[in-house]
Formats: structure tokens, sequence, C-alpha cells
């Protein structure tokens, strides 16, 4: 009868030994879902003088976050998030505002964009005539 107790015990402590972790695991599982049920919208922004990405040095950046709020390192996120928005976030969407009058002096400006929107990847590069130009289009989205 001894012996058939020890047999039990041990058998009881492997088995809490093994499928111990285990069931921790199992319980920690749900904690490790989504916090939120938005595609991520994260961008990286940097402009800098020159023709274009390859020549040029980036002279700034920003990070956008745009859900499920805006934020990041961007001056205005949320004017910016909002026009990205209104756009589906296609860049070549954003237009210059119409009452902003720029010199045409040519003093390339290249803006590079990379990340996600809406959980769909973003690679995008566009080079402005200057600085001027560069942040009239799209009301604030590359004035930065």
């Amino acid at each position: 009868m001894r012996n058939t107790a020890r047999w039990a015990a041990a058998l009881g402590l492997t088995a809490a030994a093994v499928c111990g972790p285990l069931t921790g695991a199992a319980v920690a599982a749900p904690g490790a879902a989504p916090s939120s049920l938005y595609a991520p919208s994260a961008l990286v922004l940097t402009t800098g003088h020159g023709s274009d990405a390859a020549m040029a040095t980036p002279e700034r950046a920003v990070t956008l976050t745009c859900a499920p709020t805006a934020s990041g390192t961007h001056p205005a996120a949320a004017a910016a998030c909002a026009e990205l928005r209104g756009t589906g976030g296609d860049f070549d969407a954003l237009k210059p505002a119409g009452d902003v009058w720029c010199n045409k002096l040519y003093d390339p400006v290249v803006v590079t964009v990379q990340g996600v929107w809406q959980g769909k990847r973003v690679s995008y590069e566009r080079t402005f005539g200057n600085t001027c130009v560069r942040d009239s289009v799209g009301g604030g989205v590359f004035a930065f």
C-alpha cells in the first residue's frame, strides 16, 4: 500500500511539473490577442534636399501612426492622418493648397514614406521643386 501511495505521489508531481507550464501557456494565450481590430497604419516620413532619395541625405524624419489613434513625432499627426484618410492613403491624391504662392526657385526636396497604411505596405517617393511646394501639398502631411 505504501508503495502505491509513493507511485501516485510521484506520478502526480511529475504530471504537475510537465503539464504545469502548458497550463500557464494556455491561460496566457488569450492575453496575447490583438488589442484592437484596426488594421495598422504606421509610417516613417523623411525629407531631404536632392533630386531623388538615392542622392538626398535625409534631413528630417518623423513617425506617423494613424490607427487606432493619431500619434507619432509628426508635428500635426491628427491633421495628417485625417488628410490621408480622406485620400484613402493615396499620397499622389494629396493636392497643393490653392491659396499658397511659392517662388519658382528650383531647390529640389525629396520626401519618402515607408511603412504600413491600413495593413498594406507603403513605399512612396516624391520630389518637389522646393520646400514651399512640399509644405503646400496635403495641407501638412509633408510639412514637418
